[in-house]
């Protein structure tokens, strides 16, 4: 117990000075205390059942009080009212408790929120990526008015939009409201509104960082907030990117920032039990090239000795020439090796080009859908993807129609020419849905004038 001052410092040690020289010689750990049986750590340390469960559950208790999960009062009572440890609360909530409490938005369409596996949560940061056009602000628009209907498609709170590009396309959501039927259909009471909607515009980024910290904390609180959505998360950090924020320091500081961002968006959505959904920017990704092949010889022609490369010059002369083929003919070539077996033919497993596949949404391998296309990564990079529970990637595609056959006319053959985009929605990462796999589009869905409706059972 060497180590519970130093994960519990103001634990009041001084009710069981009996029991924690012993446990010291025995080595037994804090963590050995809350995850091994009672019993066996009683017959390590030779110390009464009854005293060891006692200290367990006193520990546990002061935990949940610190971690928020029950109130300095509440963790009294319980180790109060129960000294056996399997009779106080764990820190782990039972699959039938978690779905009890689940609070979720809808999409309005059931293909959708079966892949979101329910919708989108609350107590949760939830981004959505993708290039220009893929359809990001349209989702979030309909979020903002979905979480307003009650239970279970809603939340039957008011929503907050802070936008970081361009202000709150009112004119949009007046048209979701009347050609959604699932919207339009509603008596007015449960109807959601416009008026239960707060805009907030953020310019730069010391506005974001005032209005996060200061602001949004009172609106929460006096208002019932049930869904924050920031379109863009990260339009203020590349705008402001400079020629010297290339530095180790700049980007260690930027680094500092997504990760104080990303705990205090995590507060309010535990603090306040709201959703909140961010949208984020894409850049281009390459690919890396293939590795190059070596020389190929003629065949029949052995390869020429170590010995002799070392020693010919680039323009050997004819007593040269001699020495060589004299050493050649001493010195038998090494026997020709084959080449090493790599995992990768592109660039090896732990490389970030490689992790990169599993956590952007855009994956390079051979057989993947959007190998031959334009690949894609999103903004903030690898620390900001830390900070996110869930990341939904929105992939468009072109479609092409019309092929000119051979030995026709410009003019009366059909051209190459994009007629239409089709759009995929990827579960890239969740911890309460299934991730759309690397050989697969996603669930296809389509941007209507109610909001965004799914196509097809997906590929």
């Amino acid at each position: 117990m060497t180590d519970l001052l130093h994960t519990l410092p103001n634990f009041p040690t001084k009710h069981y000075t009996h029991l924690i020289p012993s446990l010291e010689k025995s080595l037994i750990t804090t963590t050995d205390l809350l995850t091994l049986d009672p019993l066996e750590v009683a017959k390590r340390a030779h110390l009464p059942l009854l005293d060891v469960r006692r200290l367990a559950n006193h520990v546990l208790a002061t935990l949940q009080s610190q971690l928020g999960v029950i109130d300095g009062a509440e963790a009294l009572r319980k180790h109060e009212e129960s000294p056996n440890l399997e009779d106080a609360s764990s820190l782990k909530a039972s699959g039938r408790t978690i779905s009890k409490g689940w609070s979720a938005i809808s999409t309005l369409d059931p293909l959708l929120d079966a892949a979101l596996g329910g919708g989108i949560p609350t107590t949760y940061i939830t981004e959505v990526t993708g290039e220009s056009g893929a359809g990001k602000t349209q989702f979030l628009l309909s979020l903002l008015l979905t979480a307003q209907l009650p239970p279970p498609q809603g939340l039957a709170r008011p929503t907050v939009y802070i936008s970081t590009e361009h202000p709150l396309p009112t004119s949009r959501l007046a048209q979701l409201l009347r050609s959604n039927p699932d919207l339009s259909s509603l008596p007015t009471s449960t109807k959601p509104s416009l008026n239960r909607i707060f805009s907030i515009q953020t310019p730069d980024l010391e506005s974001q960082d005032h209005i996060l910290a200061y602001q949004l904390p009172v609106l929460l609180a006096r208002h019932n907030i049930g869904l924050i959505v920031i379109d863009s998360i990260a339009a203020n950090y590349r705008a402001e990117r400079s020629s010297s924020s290339t530095s180790g320091a700049a980007l260690g500081l930027r680094s500092t920032q997504l990760i104080q961002l990303g705990h205090q968006l995590r507060s309010l959505a535990r603090q306040h039990n709201c959703a909140i959904v961010v949208s984020n920017q894409v850049a281009d990704r390459f690919a890396p090239l293939p590795s190059s092949s070596p020389p190929q010889r003629p065949p029949g022609s052995s390869p020429p000795s170590v010995h002799s490369q070392m020693s010919s010059p680039p323009h050997p002369d004819s007593s040269q020439q001699g020495m060589q083929s004299l050493d050649t003919a001493v010195m038998p070539p090494p026997p020709s090796l084959p080449p090493p077996q790599v995992s990768s033919p592109q660039y090896p497993l732990l490389t970030l080009d490689h992790q990169q596949n599993f956590f952007t949404g855009w994956s390079a391998g051979p057989h993947s859908q959007t190998a031959n296309q334009n690949l894609k990564t999103p903004s903030l990079g690898l620390v900001w993807t830390n900070q996110i529970a869930c990341r939904i990637a929105l992939v468009k595609e072109q479609q092409i129609y019309g092929n000119r056959e051979e030995g026709d006319s410009v003019e009366g053959a059909a051209e190459w020419t994009p007629r239409q985009w089709k759009r995929y929605l990827k579960i890239v990462f969740a911890s309460w849905a299934a991730a759309t796999g690397s050989e697969e589009r996603g669930t296809e869905f389509e941007i209507w004038s109610g909001g965004l409706r799914a196509v097809g059972q997906g590929i």
